[in-house]
């Protein structure tokens, strides 16, 4: 009996969090991109797939082209039969919507979670607006404290050691733990959409993520970093009651 209750918890959890995902997704597209929009950005993770979905229910935006920030993304806009473009083609994009994997109370974000947070900020700072899409569980004080899985960091491979020791040695916030993250169905590491591989390093609660983000970028053989620091507009929040909140600054 307690195991039954513990499943249905648990699938009463999950499809909170979807329906989170889905009622923010459509309200930031509702409210973000226009039928006067001719470039717009499109994040990666499963929060994205339901903003391709609302575009696809509104016929007046299909002449939009639109930007992709990873494979995945791509193969959404493709196969929802949008036009395809790219950043180099398009330097200058008029809205990006992207998740987040958590969101601090000033908008700063750790992004990376799907290991593309290069052409992710790439896109999102190419846009003049950047609006990011979660569900409730990614909302927190500060960064760190909800996603202790860590800050990801694009590196080189030949460099990847070398990053993890400077880590330890070279920041003033020293990290609790940093790993190498590892493939799940493929042995050895993740390889990134740039062929790179990804170190996870988890500081705790983190007070000045500018400030990291600084330190980080300077160690040689990092590529990117997944702290989005003073770049989104707005945050959509699907919360568990099924209302959506945001946060603007």
């Amino acid at each position: 009996m307690y195991r039954h209750l513990i499943r249905r918890s648990l699938t009463t959890m999950a499809s909170a969090v979807e329906t989170g995902k889905k009622l923010a997704a459509y309200q930031a597209v509702n409210d973000y991109i226009t039928p006067e929009h001719k470039v717009v950005g499109i994040g990666s993770g499963s929060t994205v797939v339901y903003a391709v979905e609302r575009i696809l229910q509104r016929p007046e935006l299909k002449n939009i082209v639109y930007v992709p920030t990873s494979f995945q993304s791509k193969l959404l806009i493709i196969e929802g039969g949008l036009t395809l473009g790219s950043v180099d083609q398009f330097p200058e994009i008029d809205v990006t919507i992207d998740g987040a994997d958590e969101v601090d109370e000033q908008l700063n974000a750790i992004k990376g979670g799907g290991a593309c947070q290069f052409q992710e900020k790439v896109v999102a700072e190419a846009a003049k607006k950047f609006v990011i899409i979660a569900d409730y569980r990614k909302k927190s004080t500060k960064l760190g404290i909800e996603w202790t899985k860590g800050v990801p960091i694009e590196v080189v491979p030949m460099a990847y050691k070398g990053v993890m020791k400077s880590l330890e040695t070279k920041l003033s916030l020293k990290p609790q733990k940093s790993t190498l993250r590892m493939a799940v169905n493929k042995a050895g590491p993740v390889v990134t959409d740039n062929g790179n591989f990804v170190i996870d390093a988890h500081f705790g609660a983190i007070e000045d993520p500018t400030s990291l983000l600084k330190e980080i970028k300077l160690l040689t053989g990092v590529y990117e970093v997944g702290l989005f620091c003073n770049m989104a507009e707005i945050a959509y929040f699907g919360e568990a009651d099924g209302t959506v909140s945001t946060l603007k600054k």
